[in-house]
Formats: structure tokens, C-alpha cells, sequence
């Protein structure tokens, strides 16, 4: 009977590379933390003259993301499919009550609720997306097929999006947001031409206003105008919108190929804002060089292989569209991320996974690392 059982055990299947590279980014993004923080934290009377206060915060929120992580990976992933529409709601809700009281504003924005602890709505808003895609796109079933049910589930996270747009004035957010459904829907729909379609008058329309806003250039074209400017030309608007880029570019350039060594950037040092957030990959790149950059891309490209790699394999179509949701979260925040710091495209405020300072997108992510695990404890040996 025990032979027989240990059989059963045996033919299911943990994903332990996917599990390590988590581990690994996660303490590698500590690390780099501590490093991009330190100084500025320990200049500041606001958080107690405390050089590892930064750290103490993403420690803290990491350890209850793994919590998080252990326990949603033990639980079949199908018992979360009865919350789906609970949790689409619930995200609206808590984005409206960032209007209320208990919404926290910090360097200008009020994108945080306090709810004993500092959460951002935005980050539950990506998993419940996610979630109630996964579950709606299955009930369709053949119904996607049709045009009707293309547009519909297109339309699904725009009341969301606009929402996190409007009300916490987090376009990138809202960005991701449609990037996730739209990936889902490009994975579970099998007409590509509408995608071909969308895409191509979608460049058409950035290229518009691009144009339209270089024919404005002296006009009062408002902060996200401003910021398009000052990504053409950053030098031209080096003390204002472009100030952050440059010197982003200054930290990569000064680099090299091998760095600076951990700890020796001269960036962080008060020239670059908010080195540990949305900028942290320039200080990797200054201390760690190309050689360092280009690893910690190399890490996010097997990271989105084993996400692949479990999709593939998953027992159902609600566990593939779950594991496709979280790849397109993931991947759409490192390319845009390393696009911005890159000045690739204009600069906006999005997180590098697992290694930017933040704790709700560090304890979400790891919630959804969970879901993706309990996918990947579904499959046969067999069938990998």
C-alpha cells in the first residue's frame, strides 16, 4: 500500500527551477534594495536616520509573500475559480476607496489604501484580472470564436483600467492591466488576423500622436506631453522631465561592462530619484555592468521558459490561462521596465518583478508564483 502510494506522489510534478529563479530574484532584489537605498535612508529624518529601512520593508513584505506563496501552491488551483467575479469586484471596490480616507498619498500620488498594512489596489486589481479572465474565457468556451465574444472579453478590463487610470492616476498600471487580457486572449482565441489589425492601428495611433505632439512642442501639452518630449530629446529638458532619464543613462553608460562593484554606485548618491524603485535596473547595470544586465535578463527569459514550459503542460485550459496571466504580468513589467530606464519609450512608473523596492507588487507576485505552482502540481511526469 505504501509503494503504491509513493507511486501516486511520484508521478506529479514540482517546478524547483521555477521556484529557485524566484528565490534567487527575490534575494538578489533585497540585495540590490539595500544597495540603491541605503544612503538616502540614512539621510533621512522621515525614517530614522535607518540605512536598512528600505530593506527591512521588502524583507518584511517578502516573507509574507512566501507565506502567501506556500500556502496558495497547496491549494488546488480550481477552488479559486469560485471567487472570480467576487474578486473583480472587490478590486473596483478598493480601487474607489483610495478616494476615501483611508487612501495613503506618497510623492505626489494616492495609489495606496491602508488597511493595517500600506496596500496598493493596483496590484490586486492585476491578480484578480487575471483570475476572472482565466475563469470567463472557459465558460465561453467556442464562444470566443465569434466576434461578439472576442469584443467582450476585450471589453472586460476596461471599466478596471479606467478606473486605476482615473482614480489613482497609475496609467502604467492600467497599461499592464490590458496587456494581461489582451495576452490571454491572444493565447485562448484562435483568429490572429483581429490581433494583426488591432496592432497595426495601434501603432498608427501612437505614431499620430507622437506627431501631433512634436507639432505642439511649445504649447502647454501637460505632464504625460511633457514626458514624450523630454524622451525624444532628453538633454533639451535635462532639468525637468528628462532629469530622471539622463541620469539613468549616465548610471548605464558609466558601467561598462563588468561595473562598477555592488555597493560602489555614484548615481545613488542622491543624482538619481528613486534609484530603488522604478530605476533599480541603471544602479544594477552601474554596479554589476553589461555583464550583470544582461544576467538578470537572461534570469526573467527562463523564468517566462518555465512559465511556458507548465502552460503547455497544464492539466486543463483554466490552469494554461492562469499560468499565461502571470507570464504576461511578468513580462510585460520587465520589457517595459528596462524600455523605460533604457529611454526606449517615455518614462513612466513601472516596477522591475521581485527586484524594485514595493511591497504590494513584491507579496502579489508571489501569490501569483503560488497559483502557478499549483498549476504546475497538476501535471503528470508523463506528459512534461
Amino acid at each position: 500500500m505504501a509503494s503504491r502510494r509513493n507511486k501516486k506522489q511520484a508521478e506529479y510534478f514540482f517546478d524547483y527551477t521555477l521556484l529557485f529563479i524566484v528565490l534567487f530574484l527575490l534575494g538578489f532584489g533585497m540585495i540590490m534594495v539595500y544597495s540603491t537605498s541605503s544612503y538616502e535612508a540614512s539621510l533621512s529624518a522621515s525614517l530614522k536616520y535607518d540605512e536598512a529601512y528600505y530593506l527591512k520593508h521588502q524583507a518584511l513584505a517578502a516573507v509574507m509573500g512566501l507565506v502567501a506563496m506556500i500556502v496558495v501552491a497547496n491549494i488546488p488551483y480550481h477552488f479559486w475559480e469560485r471567487f472570480a467575479v467576487l474578486g473583480y469586484f472587490v478590486s473596483a471596490i478598493l480601487i474607489a476607496l483610495v478616494l476615501t480616507p483611508l487612501g495613503i498619498e506618497a510623492n505626489g500620488a494616492r495609489r495606496w489604501l491602508n488597511l493595517g498594512l500600506s496596500v496598493q489596489p493596483a496590484e490586486i486589481a492585476k491578480l484578480c484580472m487575471i483570475l476572472f479572465l482565466a475563469s470567463f474565457i472557459c465558460k465561453m468556451g467556442k464562444g470566443i470564436r465569434t466576434g461578439r465574444g472576442f469584443w467582450l472579453v476585450l471589453m472586460i478590463p476596461v471599466p478596471i483600467c479606467l478606473m486605476v487610470w482615473k482614480i489613482t492616476n497609475n496609467m502604467s498600471s492600467a497599461i499592464i492591466i490590458f496587456g494581461i487580457a489582451l495576452l490571454m486572449l491572444f493565447v485562448a482565441s484562435p483568429d490572429y488576423k483581429r490581433f494583426v489589425l488591432m496592432g497595426a492601428a495601434g501603432v498608427a495611433a501612437v505614431a499620430a500622436l507622437v506627431f501631433a505632439i512634436i507639432q505642439m512642442e511649445h504649447s502647454d501639452l501637460g505632464f504625460r506631453g511633457g514626458r514624450i518630449l523630454a524622451w525624444l530629446n532628453p538633454e533639451a529638458y535635462a532639468s525637468g522631465t528628462g532629469f530622471q532619464t539622463l541620469q539613468a543613462l549616465y548610471a548605464i553608460g558609466s558601467g561598462g561592462i563588468f561595473g562598477k562593484g555592488l555597493g560602489q554606485s555614484m548615481q545613488k548618491l542622491g543624482f538619481l530619484p528613486e534609484a530603488q524603485n522604478d530605476m533599480i535596473f541603471s544602479i544594477i547595470c552601474e554596479e554589476l555592468g553589461l555583464f550583470g544586465g544582461i544576467a538578470v535578463i537572461l534570469l526573467f527569459v527562463l523564468l517566462i521558459w518555465r512559465f511556458m514550459v507548465i502552460a503547455n503542460n497544464a492539466s486543463d485550459l483554466f490552469g494554461a490561462l492562469l499560468v499565461v496571466g502571470v507570464m504576461g504580468h511578468i513580462a510585460i513589467q520587465v520589457i517595459l521596465n528596462i524600455a523605460v530606464v533604457t529611454n526606449t519609450i517615455p518614462n513612466t512608473g513601472i516596477s522591475l518583478p521581485f527586484i524594485s523596492y514595493g511591497g504590494s507588487s513584491v507579496m502579489f507576485l508571489l501569490i501569483e508564483i503560488g497559483l502557478v505552482l499549483s498549476v504546475a502540481k497538476g501535471i503528470k511526469l508523463k506528459n512534461v
